[in-house]
């Protein structure tokens, strides 16, 4: 029986790549005996009933006139932990980031005499300067048990904070193989924006925001359809560059070219996975951040389809280039247009990218993969703590 207290401020239904690898991996490592502190927000009743473990909910808002506005959000972390830790045998204390949950984790844990585990994961590490809370971040990090790094790339930044190698792990995120599959229905899709059957349509998803690369893939676009290329170019996903897309499109003249679709469903989804031809995220680094891991490539790759990243950050651990996708400069609209040209024209070599991505998912990416991992990165801490 696995018992854990586990701590993230993300978690269903709030979107996002860590809200949905804590959510998905504790539940396949047990039921009630696993306790989740996190926050409130809308549509959590829903999510909690259908959810095997334990879910207690705080409201974790900062306070702006409040110094720090983050002070009361720590403090009803740290009780509620506290107090589920003196009533509860846990095994470990997790924390989905050093901060806030880190620094709670780790208190709490010397506190009750557990071991501590602090998941990293990249864009953290490189964004927040170098002041009060980068040195509030490395402490917990330092101090932990066992940090838990999401891809060599954020290993490799841990390393040059000066984080023990020893207490380092690292666990890839996962995707649920049973939801991103190939062979899916997608009926309505492309004929919902008037795609011909003879266009090819490149595909992003994501938060919009600068480094993800969705205006190089907008500039790209335009150039290859201005030489002739028939595809479209389908953007999900909401955030703080809606406009900034939008004006560049206008610029463009790609209006009816490229499509902003705003937020998709959970069901619908992987069904766009299956109907595109390329996903495209061809990230970079925007002054500091970067792409930790970027869990949509092996979403895509889970759908049989071959991925464009950037060579920024952690992406060389979910797309392995020339074998389940390609990594290219994504400062450079030249060679993001020479990558999709690539994918897109050669039909048997994608097809052939697309396979090798899809076998690599379920031998190393599926979320029972990533429950095992952590499993026995958690038995791990718990014998190291007895001896």
């Amino acid at each position: 029986m696995n018992r854990l207290l586990v701590l993230t401020e993300l978690f269903l239904p709030t979107k996002g790549g860590t809200a949905v690898w804590a959510a998905e991996v504790y539940k396949r490592l047990g039921g009630k005996e696993i306790h989740i502190v996190t926050a409130d927000v809308p549509g959590a009743d829903a999510v909690d009933a259908a959810h095997p473990n334990a879910i207690h909910r705080l409201d974790l808002k900062r306070i702006p006139w409040l110094r720090p506005e983050s002070l009361a959000m720590y403090a009803r972390f740290f009780f509620k932990s506290l107090a589920l830790a003196l009533t509860h045998r846990f095994d470990a204390i997790h924390a989905f980031r050093a901060l806030p949950e880190g620094l709670v984790a780790w208190a709490v844990a010397r506190l009750t005499f557990r071991p501590v585990a602090i998941y990293a994961h990249g864009e953290e590490l490189t964004t927040w300067g170098r002041g009060g809370k980068f040195k509030a971040m490395r402490f917990a990090l330092r101090h932990a048990d066992r940090v838990v790094a999401n891809s060599e790339h954020t290993r490799d930044t841990l390393l040059e904070m000066g984080i023990d190698p020893a207490h380092i792990t690292i666990i890839y995120p996962g995707v649920d193989v049973s939801v991103f599959r190939p062979g899916l229905d997608t009926t309505g899709l492309r004929e919902s924006l008037g795609i011909r059957p003879d266009e090819k349509l490149v595909f992003s998803v994501g938060r919009l925001s600068r480094r993800k690369g969705f205006d190089q893939v907008i500039r790209a676009v335009a150039k290859l359809r201005a030489e002739g290329t028939p595809l479209r170019y389908v953007i999900a996903g909401i955030g703080e560059d809606a406009d900034y897309l939008d004006g560049l499109v206008a610029e463009h003249n790609a209006q009816g070219i490229v499509h902003r679709i705003g937020a998709v469903s959970e069901a619908d989804l992987p069904r766009w996975m299956n109907a595109c031809d390329v996903l495209a995220m061809p990230n970079r680094d925007i002054n500091g951040d970067n792409e930790g891991f970027g869990m949509v490539f092996i979403e895509a790759a889970a759908c049989g389809k071959p991925s464009l990243a950037g060579e920024a950050g952690g992406t060389g651990s979910a797309v392995l280039h020339e074998q389940t996708g390609l990594r290219v400069d994504g400062a450079s609209v030249e060679t993001v247009a020479i990558g999709l040209t690539r994918l897109l024209s050669e039909k048997d070599d994608a097809m052939k990218i697309g396979q090798s991505g899809w076998k690599r998912v379920q031998m190393e990416f599926a979320w029972e993969r990533v429950a095992k991992k952590t499993l026995a990165l958690s038995q791990k801490m718990t014998r190291s703590d007895k001896t």
